[in-house]
């Protein structure tokens, strides 16, 4: 009795455990046209921690002669109540033969053991073709425009409102600068004095104060070199004034004959023992050096045919200076917006006509 309990109870159990396993097979739809596609569901239902093996089916093969799998889908897991999950695959099929097809059971293996789903059937139709008017056929169709799809446009339409927006700033800018005159300063030209011309008046105001009779002989001398000094500098080009006496001499004797030089060499000699040494020259002294000061200019001055110009530039106040500088800054970003702008432009022009094509 007891072993017929357990035999029984086994059975039981097993039947249980099978009862557990479910395999579920669809198609949707079950008539296609020739070329369509439909969808066969398979669905196992397992007790989690059970090893499930699918059937191998592959792209590009035959369930059957004329039914061909196009696609086949990853497993989809989704968890049930009782510790259970349920297991879907997808298999999308086709066929190009007008016929009712057989589809057998798909087997799946649970914990090495084989189950089956139900058999489906699948009908192809053809397109229905008028045999009794074969003589009227029309044209096949033009090609048709792609639909308006909005996210296309977008670039080209908020680029072309950066090219307003651009228009708007160069229109602005060019109303600024034509406000801001270009201010152009009144270059004159003014008849320069001869070196020659001005030492020789500095000379004769020195000969009206009659320093040279006075004892303030350092500032006479100051006076005198100082009016030689400016007209070297005028008449030969070298920086006279911050030059010491033994190198003012030694740069006339390469433009000039010795005598002169000589002579201008003790007038300078004598000025700088008078400002620095308080020596006390004589009033004939002092005349004579006077004297060695205007034949110094008058045999080196220039023609006085010549006629010198010099070219006078007025200076610019603070505010003119700083409306040139604004004027400048203006044309540079002027010239960047249009650069911008053209790009811009074009770009928008090229994609319209890639999308219009």
């Amino acid at each position: 009795m007891k072993k017929t309990i357990f035999i029984l109870s086994m059975i039981f159990a097993v039947l249980t455990a099978a009862a557990r396993v479910s395999v579920v097979s669809q198609i949707d739809p079950i008539e296609i046209l020739v070329g369509e596609q439909a969808t066969v569901t398979l669905n196992v239902t397992i007790k989690k921690g059970q090893k499930l093996m699918f059937p191998d089916i592959q792209p590009s093969r035959f369930i059957v002669p004329g039914v061909e799998v196009v696609e086949v889908s990853s497993a989809d897991t989704s968890s049930l109540d009782n510790d259970m999950i349920s297991v879907s695959k997808r298999y999308t099929i086709t066929s190009f033969d007008e016929k009712l097809y057989y589809l057998p059971p798909m087997q799946v293996v649970v914990d090495g053991k084989k189950y089956v789903s139900r058999n489906l059937a699948l009908k192809v139709l053809t397109i229905p073709v008028d045999t009794l008017h074969s003589n009227q056929f029309f044209p096949p169709d033009d090609v048709q425009n792609p639909p308006f799809m909005l996210s296309e446009w977008r670039g080209p339409f908020w680029l072309s409102i950066a090219f307003v927006i651009c228009l708007a700033v160069i229109a602005y800018l060019f109303v600024c600068l034509r406000n801001r005159k270009p201010i152009i300063p009144a270059v004159r030209f003014t008849k320069r004095v001869l070196p020659h011309k001005r030492a020789l008046d500095a000379i004769d105001r020195i000969k009206e104060s009659k320093m040279s009779n006075s004892e303030d002989q350092k500032t006479y001398y100051t006076q005198l070199t100082d009016t030689l000094r400016k007209y070297i500098e005028e008449r030969f080009g070298f920086n006279a004034m911050e030059m010491t006496t033994t190198e003012i001499i030694e740069n006339l004797r390469q433009a000039g004959d010795s005598k002169m030089t000589d002579e201008l060499k003790q007038l300078f000699t004598t000025a700088d023992l008078v400002k620095f040494a308080r020596h006390s020259a004589l009033i004939n002294e002092n005349d004579a050096n006077l004297l060695h000061a205007i034949e110094f200019i008058n045999t080196t001055k220039t023609d006085d045919n010549i006629q010198m110009e010099e070219r006078v530039k007025p200076a610019l106040t603070q505010q003119q200076v700083q409306s040139m500088r604004a004027r400048t800054v203006i044309k540079y970003v002027l010239v960047c917006v249009s650069v911008i702008a053209v790009a811009v432009i074009i770009y928008v022009a090229y994609h319209l006509y890639m999308l219009l094509m």
